[in-house]
C-alpha cells in the first residue's frame, strides 16, 4: 500500500488546471517537461509489482478514454490508504472488498442522476485546462472537434482517433499548428512529370514493390552464351510491362508502394498516366487503406476488383520546405501538424492534443457529461455517505471509507490551486448541501460556484471509468497479504549430487 501512496504522490500535483509540471529525464540525459499523468507514470522507472499494477490501471483508463489517468492513480491510492485503516481496526480485507464493489455499485447508478449535456467544444476545453497557454488551448480544442467530426463514422456511431495522422514540425511558433483535410505523407511521386493532382479516381495498395525478382537463395548461374543476360533483362522488363498494363487495365489512376519502382516500371507508369508513390511505411498505408477501401496486396497480376480503393482527391504540397503528398477520400480521414519552437514544446502539443482529440471522439459516441470542478465527486460522496446507514454490517464503515476517497480528487484540485483543502472540501460540502450538485472549485478566484454556469465539465465516461478502474485496482491490491519473490538458483539434481559425494557407491 505504500507503494501505491508513493505512486500517487508523485503525480498528484499535476491535477487539475493548476497543476504543476513534471521535469522527466531519461538515461540519455534528454529530457521532457509536461504535466500529463500517462505520460509521467509510462515514462518514470517503476519497479515496485504492485506500483505497477496501478500504472496499468491507469493506462486502460488512457486507453479507453483518453483522460482520468491521474485522477484513477490518486484514487485508488486513497482508497488503499483508507483500507488500511480499517484492516488496522479489525475489519477483514474480504469486509472492506465487498463494501467497496456495494459502493462501486452505488455510484454508477448515482452517476446516471447527475448526467448533462453540454457542447463538444466546452468539454474538450476543460480537459486541457491548465496546459499551454490560452490561445493554444483553444486552437487545439477547436482541431480536435473538427479531427473528431471529420472521421466520424454513422454506421458505426464512433470516432476512430486512429484515423488522425499526426506530424511534428519544428520552427514555427504553436499557433501554426493546423489540421489537414486527408492524409498527408512526406512523399513525392516517383517520376517528376507526373500528374500530382487527381480527382476521383481508383487506388491501388502494394505490400511490395513493382521491381525485378530477385533469387530467394544465393546461387550462382554460368553464362555461357552472350545473348542470355540480354534474354534475362528483356523477360524482366516484358514482366513489369504486363503489371502496368494490369494496372492501366483496371482503371487505376493511382498507385502507392510500401517499396520500391524499378526505372523501367517507374517510366511505364508514367507513360501510362498513372501516378505512384514508393516506399510508404505500412502505418500509412493501413491509414489510407481504411480511408479508401482498398486492400494491400502482394501480388499486381492476381489483384482482384474488389481490391481496389476509392479517393477524392491528390495532390502535392511544399509545407516547411519539405514536399507532402496529401490523399483526400470520402472514408474520411485527416492529418494533424503540430508545430512549435523546439522539440519539446512540440511533443508536448501533439500530446495535448491525443487527449482532446479522445475526449472529442468520446463526446461523438456518447455526449453525456457531469459537472466539472469536483463536483461530482463531492455530490457522489454526501449521497454515498446516506446510502452506508442503510447498510447493516461492517460493510457501512468500508462504503464510508469509500465516500472519503472520493473527496481526494476535489481536495487534490484545491490544494494544487493554493488553496486549504480541508476547508475547501468543508465550505464545498456545505455549499452543495445550499445550492445543489452542480457546485464546484473555482480556481481564478478561489471560491465556489456552479461549473456548470462556468462551462467546466467531465465527461460521463471519463468519471465512469476512473471510479471502475480506481476501485478494481483497490480491490486487486486488498486482496494480497503477502508479496513472495520468487528465486532459482543453479541446482545439482539429486542423483548426480549423490555420486558426487560417493563415487564409490
Amino acid at each position: 500500500m505504500a507503494a501505491g501512496l508513493a505512486l500517487a504522490g508523485a503525480v498528484r500535483s499535476t491535477l487539475g488546471p493548476k497543476g504543476l509540471d513534471k521535469l522527466l529525464v531519461d538515461n540519455q540525459g534528454r529530457t521532457m517537461v509536461t504535466n500529463d499523468g500517462v505520460t509521467v507514470l509510462r515514462t518514470a522507472k517503476v519497479e515496485h509489482p504492485i506500483a505497477k499494477m496501478i500504472i496499468s490501471a491507469s493506462e486502460t483508463q488512457e486507453k479507453s478514454v483518453s483522460d482520468g489517468t491521474t485522477s484513477t492513480v490518486i484514487l485508488c491510492a486513497e482508497l488503499l490508504r483508507n483500507a488500511w485503516y480499517l484492516v488496522s481496526q479489525g475489519v477483514h480485507p474480504s469486509v472492506v472488498s465487498r463494501g467497496y464493489s456495494m459502493a462501486e455499485n452505488y455510484a454508477m447508478s448515482e452517476l446516471h442522476s447527475l448526467k448533462l449535456e453540454a457542447p463538444s467544444m466546452e468539454v474538450v476545453r476543460t480537459v486541457l485546462e491548465g496546459k499551454l497557454n490560452s490561445e493554444s488551448r483553444e486552437l487545439l480544442s477547436k482541431l480536435a472537434v473538427e479531427a473528431a467530426d471529420s472521421i466520424y463514422d454513422e454506421v458505426s456511431n464512433k470516432s476512430d482517433s486512429t484515423r488522425v495522422k499526426k506530424l511534428q514540425l519544428t520552427g514555427n511558433s504553436v499557433s501554426g499548428t493546423k489540421l489537414i483535410s486527408g492524409l498527408m505523407v512526406a512523399k513525392t511521386c516517383v517520376h517528376p512529370e507526373m500528374n500530382a493532382n487527381l480527382s476521383n479516381g481508383n487506388i491501388l495498395l502494394i505490400d511490395g514493390g513493382i521491381e525485378r525478382e530477385s533469387l530467394t537463395s544465393d546461387v550462382k548461374i554460368k553464362v555461357e552464351s552472350t545473348g542470355v543476360l540480354e534474354a534475362f533483362r528483356k523477360q524482366e522488363i516484358s514482366r513489369l510491362e504486363n503489371i502496368v498494363e494490369k494496372i492501366k487495365d483496371h482503371g487505376i489512376q493511382l498507385v502507392v508502394c510500401r517499396d520500391g519502382i524499378d526505372d523501367e516500371a517507374r517510366e511505364s507508369l508514367y507513360r501510362n498516366g498513372i501516378l505512384a508513390y514508393r516506399r510508404v511505411e505500412k502505418n500509412d498505408l493501413d491509414l489510407i487503406s481504411q480511408s479508401t477501401g482498398a486492400s494491400l496486396i502482394n501480388d499486381v497480376l492476381s489483384m482482384r476488383k474488389e481490391d481496389i480503393g476509392k479517393f477524392t482527391s491528390t495532390k502535392q504540397e511544399q509545407i516547411g520546405g519539405v514536399n507532402y503528398w496529401i490523399l483526400e477520400s470520402q472514408g474520411k480521414g485527416a492529418t494533424f501538424m503540430a508545430t512549435g519552437t523546439t522539440d519539446e514544446v512540440v511533443a508536448e502539443v501533439e500530446r495535448c492534443f491525443d487527449d482532446a482529440l479522445g475526449v472529442a471522439c468520446q463526446m461523438r459516441t456518447d455526449p453525456s457529461v457531469l459537472p466539472g470542478a469536483g463536483a461530482v465527486y463531492i455530490a457522489l460522496a454526501r449521497s454515498m455517505r446516506r446510502f452506508a446507514e442503510t447498510i447493516p454490517g461492517r460493510e457501512q464503515l468500508a462504503i464510508e471509507a469509500w465516500a472519503d476517497a472520493l473527496e481526494i480528487i476535489p481536495r487534490a484540485l484545491a490544494e494544487n490551486a493554493g488553496m486549504d483543502p480541508t476547508d475547501s472540501i468543508l465550505s464545498l460540502t456545505s455549499s452543495q448541501s445550499k445550492m445543489g450538485s452542480t457546485i464546484g472549485i473555482n480556481h481564478e478566484n478561489k471560491s465556489f460556484d456552479c461549473s456548470v454556469k462556468r462551462k467546466v465539465y467531465d465527461l460521463f465516461s471519463v468519471v465512469s471509468q476512473i471510479i471502475t478502474g480506481g476501485n478494481e485496482a483497490a480491490i486487486s491490491v486488498l486482496r494480497i497479504d503477502d508479496i513472495l519473490w520468487a528465486q532459482q538458483d543453479a541446482e545439482i539434481p539429486e542423483d548426480v549430487q549423490e555420486r558426487l559425494e560417493n563415487p564409490m557407491a
